[in-house]
């Protein structure tokens, strides 16, 4: 049901990553995105965290500043939408990327770091469906109507 058929240039969005210091890559099936900061300073090393999704890169500066203050204005920022199932991230080899990636920048614990947001984005994945089956913040476009012969 989610993946559809978006098409998703994975050689593109790893030669992406790599050029990046901070990534954002946002959920719009749940409005969530996972950001991560791979920059350090002495008094703080790279961040990886599940924030709320927001409406431009702007917008997401502004966010990353207020959740790291101290660091540069202006990170090198890639930042793409990702339309499919989470777990298609681990299957398409970007989780794997980002979890070196993470690990490579000195982040203290990569592997279950990337492990709890992965387990994190399955469980919001999961509650924003169940949301949708039950009808919770959704509404049918088309109602069923009784045919009167």
């Amino acid at each position: 049901m989610i993946d559809g058929d978006f098409e998703l240039d994975v050689n593109e969005i790893l030669a992406e990553l790599s050029e990046a210091e901070v990534i954002s890559i946002f959920f719009p099936i749940f409005r969530k995105s996972l950001v991560i900061d791979l920059r350090s300073l002495e008094f703080s090393g790279p961040m990886i965290q599940i924030m709320h999704m927001v409406s431009s890169p702007q917008e997401r500066l502004r966010a990353i500043r207020r959740a790291r203050p101290g660091f540069p204005r202006r990170p090198n920022l890639a930042i793409f939408p990702w339309p499919r199932n989470v777990n298609s991230l681990v299957s398409e080899g970007i989780w794997e990327q980002l979890t070196k990636m993470l690990s490579d920048a000195g982040h203290q614990n990569s592997q279950e770091s990337t492990d709890k947001a992965l387990e994190d984005l399955n469980r919001l994945q999961k509650a924003e469906l169940a949301r949708v089956i039950i009808g919770e913040n959704y509404h049918t476009i088309w109602t069923s109507q009784p045919t009167h012969d």
